[in-house]
């Protein structure tokens, strides 16, 4: 039988177990030292940041556009709208996103999409329930931008797809994988203008069949890595808002800004 050690208040077997798991976590790290997650420097513990790439991260804090999440100079006032979400209202009800997309981040973006890095996506996703403003309670499921098949196979994971299950899980709301599916292999959007973007992804999504139980009169979470123009989140909306859904939200990890208004 364990005996119990007075002073730590702990049974030799778990003192022993405790001491198993130490070994293997410092063996761990001799072989697989922690590093930080943007810029490779060591760090003292895993999936963590170096003290220069925290301090380069600008996170998107209020006061901002009530609808875009536009960050304003100076404080307006509650529910103030941003002079684009007048003029153009978007096809979503509202957007969040936690940073700008500069230095850090983008690091973090790539390092995620184009390196395979899959576990940053727990820390990115954290990160995006902080910044989320109210959206992922109200909402009846998160689903994910979603890529073609092709270019799935050959990324072999959709990053936003990661981003909006660890989401649902920190969350404890429904992931809905494939609810919408791309429907054209569009081209890059990268490079291209505002209007060029629209063109590319107008009529590249649908619904998947047998799925408008899971939209009408719901509200629904859609996830993306980074909001550029809108175009890509605007198209997925539109098509969720045809088949009945009753709120549209959008929640990305990074936002690309010039400056606040």
């Amino acid at each position: 039988m364990d005996e119990i050690d007075p002073l730590r208040g702990e049974t030799t077997g778990q003192r022993s177990a405790a001491l198993t798991r130490g070994a293997l976590s410092a063996f761990g790290n001799l072989l697989f030292p922690p590093v930080c997650a943007a810029c490779g420097r060591t760090t003292g513990t895993h999936r963590a940041l170096c003290v220069a790439c925290w301090s380069d991260i600008r996170f998107i804090e209020r006061p901002y556009c009530a609808v875009l999440g536009t960050p304003f100079s100076h404080d307006l006032g509650p529910d103030i709208l941003s002079a684009a979400a007048i003029a153009n209202p978007p096809d979503f009800d509202r957007l969040r996103s936690a940073a700008y997309y500069t230095g850090t981040v983008r690091n973090l973006v790539h390092a995620l999409k184009y390196r395979d890095n899959t576990h940053l996506a727990v820390m990115m996703a954290e990160w995006m329930r902080r910044a989320d403003d109210g959206m992922i309670a109200r909402a009846d499921g998160i689903a994910a931008v979603p890529l073609h098949a092709t270019r799935l196979m050959s990324r072999r994971f959709n990053q936003s797809a990661e981003l909006a299950r660890n989401l649902a899980r920190l969350t404890d709301k429904p992931f809905l994988p494939g609810l919408v599916r791309r429907t054209r292999r569009t081209s890059r959007q990268v490079g291209l203008t505002r209007t060029a973007r629209e063109d590319n992804v107008r009529g590249a999504f649908a619904l998947a069949p047998d799925s408008e139980d899971m939209v009408f009169g719901k509200s629904i979470l859609i996830i993306d890595d980074v909001y550029t123009t809108g175009a890509t989140v605007s198209a997925v909306a539109r098509v969720l808002k045809r088949k009945g859904a009753a709120e549209i939200n959008v929640l990305t990890f990074a936002r690309v800004l010039d400056e606040t208004i």
